[in-house]
């Protein structure tokens, strides 16, 4: 957890000093999300949708080594049944050992294990993708985000917004379009609206209808099978990943905040009953003050 927090923060503070922070890109849109809010919860759905997005789509290059299997099927996540759960672990081949032997082996996966990283180490990863290795995207939602300014940021603070690393991340996923005139874009450079520099080493990854939804009755997909909707959702299924026990988290916090203000009731009638007799009145008849010796 304490190397979560602090991957996080490192990439948040490396990112604030970047030209991003400087308003040199315009500000991704605010979108609505579900699980904005004191009491806003993810929707299991469009999670599920955006899990099926992240297999398909980025996995091939982004890990997501702080997610388990076993993760996609605990409350407050995409809430797949323990059967799939299992199927899908054993779709993964995990490399294993040392056995009794001492040799390292290949086995199916099990929902305890953590996705495995699409490359052996960073080094393989770096050089399949020009020299850059492709971040794991476990903590993308929290580690990238943007400054409003003031004083958003003060308004943010009452209206409890934090969503903005989501709102990035959305918007990243779909600003890929052409450069304007005079805006020369290196050789594997791709130009994208809100990237910091505008020039991103990975390409567009997403496409209408690159990705098969579960279909409705009428045999049509229940959500637009759209870039802008495939960006949506495999954001919200990043930003439960960066904080999958967001929805305990909120109904703790509610529950602790119920019982501090019952707690600070009751104190105050105590300390009422306890200093009545000093300067005040028992059962109608006024006492005098007790005078220290």
């Amino acid at each position: 957890m304490i190397r979560r927090i602090l991957l996080a923060a490192a990439a948040s503070v490396a990112l604030s000093g970047s030209a991003f922070a400087a308003g040199e890109t315009p500000v991704p849109p605010q979108l609505s999300w579900s699980w904005q809010g004191p009491f806003g919860t993810f929707d299991r759905a469009q999670l599920q949708r955006g899990f099926k997005v992240y297999r398909e789509v980025c996995a091939a290059c982004h890990g997501l080594s702080y997610i388990r299997f076993r993760n996609l099927a605990e409350p407050g996540g995409p809430e797949f049944s323990e059967a799939q759960v299992k199927a899908l672990a054993a779709e993964y081949q995990i490399h294993d050992g040392p056995n009794d032997s001492g040799d390292m082996f290949d086995r199916p996966g099990r929902p305890a294990d953590a996705f495995p990283s699409p490359f052996p180490n960073e080094n393989a990863a770096a050089a399949a993708n020009g020299g850059k290795a492709p971040p794991d995207l476990s903590l993308i939602a929290k580690a990238r985000t943007y400054e409003r300014g003031f004083p958003w940021f003060i308004i943010d603070v009452f209206r409890q917004y934090s969503e903005n690393g989501a709102d990035y991340v959305a918007a990243l996923l779909h600003g890929y379009e052409e450069p304007p005139a005079g805006f020369e874009v290196p050789e594997g450079g791709h130009y994208n609206a809100y990237y910091p520099g505008h020039v991103i080493a990975m390409p567009n990854p997403l496409s209408d209808g690159q990705v098969e939804y579960p279909k409705g009755p009428d045999g049509n997909a229940v959500v637009p099978e759209t870039v802008s909707q495939y960006s949506r959702d495999v954001t919200a299924f990043l930003a439960w990943a960066a904080e999958p026990h967001l929805e305990a988290r909120k109904r703790i916090g509610f529950q602790v905040m119920l019982f501090l203000i019952v707690f600070a009731g009751l104190l105050y009638f105590t300390k009422k009953k306890v200093w009545a007799r000093v300067g005040g009145e028992v059962d109608g008849q006024a006492t005098p003050p007790i005078l220290p010796r």
